[in-house]
């Protein structure tokens, strides 16, 4: 147990100073938690899993959207992420690539059904 406090923590391990996820003393503002747990659930974990898990989940979860988006705002236009930018950068990777695209067709289809319910109820 002793030897347990020479080396460093976990939080100390963790902190590769990305803006915005740090609130200091080593402890992170965790922006996931509540949706990753029941995800986590939703695919087999216990209802309550472990807050260890959850939080190298949140870990893995926001590296990737922070690269994910230094890479987008690296291609077409300098400094925006658009759409198209995503679309681009996981082209190759056709499980990602389908959800998209699923995900873009549904939300043109609920902006459409939005546009229509609005139009039939205060008439345009």
């Amino acid at each position: 147990m002793a030897d347990e406090e020479d080396e460093p923590g976990f939080d100390e391990e963790l902190d590769d100073g990305n803006p915005g996820v740090d609130v200091g003393h080593g402890k992170r503002k965790r922006l996931f938690s509540k949706e990753l747990r029941c995800m986590m659930y939703g695919f087999g974990d216990d209802q309550n899993p472990y807050t260890e898990s959850v939080d190298i989940l949140e870990d893995l979860v926001i590296e990737f959207i922070t690269e994910m988006t230094h890479k987008a705002m690296s291609i077409g236009r300098q400094g925006r992420v658009q759409v198209e930018d995503i679309v681009f950068l996981i082209r190759k990777d056709p499980r990602k690539f389908a959800r998209v695209k699923d995900l873009l067709t549904m939300n043109e289809e609920l902006k459409r059904a939005r546009k229509a319910f609005d139009e039939a109820n205060y008439g345009s």
